[in-house]
């Protein structure tokens, strides 16, 4: 083979891959989503899922009594009636998460990010939510005068007051 073609076979073949990748996203190719876990109605006492990314997961009914989330990207997550009491979530983002008819009782939600969430029939019971930013979360009354009762802190990350995010001082 010619030497100077020899030399110009990886600008070649640069140039090829380039261009097919170029082609696929012009179709509107994406690549598959990150794979989603399905953790639905399982027993997971105690277990560390600290500093995962769990995006678009679900935890539909399971018992995660103890369990412990911190710092984890828990954004779109479902725990849709899971068992997350003494619960771990400091520091979580848990952006549109699912946690209605969850129970968070004395789950720690300090520094949380729960912003754009669904948890109207979710049990917050002793949880402690310092600096969690509650932003755009649908809660029923008792359960906001509840949490409004405990609120304090200000979200190092959204640099938003849990106060104001709850709108406490809106409340009759």
């Amino acid at each position: 083979m010619n030497s100077s073609i020899r030399k110009r076979i990886p600008a070649i073949l640069f140039s090829a891959v380039f261009w097919a990748v170029a082609c696929l996203t012009a179709m509107g190719f994406q690549p598959a989503p990150a794979f989603a876990a399905d953790y639905n109605k399982q027993t997971l006492i105690n277990a560390n899922f600290s500093g995962r990314d769990l995006t678009d997961s679900s935890f539909t009914k399971a018992n995660l009594r103890g369990s412990n989330f911190s710092h984890a990207h828990l954004e779109g997550v479902s725990f849709f009636g899971a068992n997350l009491l003494g619960a771990t979530f400091e520091g979580a983002d848990l952006r549109n998460a699912t946690l209605d008819t969850a129970r968070f009782s004395k789950a720690n939600l300090t520094n949380a990010i729960l912003e754009g969430s669904f948890a109207f029939n979710t049990k917050f019971d002793g949880a402690i939510i310092d600096g969690a930013d509650f932003t755009d979360v649908l809660l029923r009354e008792d359960v906001l005068k509840q949490l409004c009762q405990v609120a304090k802190g200000t979200n190092p990350v959204t640099g938003r007051d849990t106060r104001e995010t709850l709108e406490c001082d809106y409340l009759r």
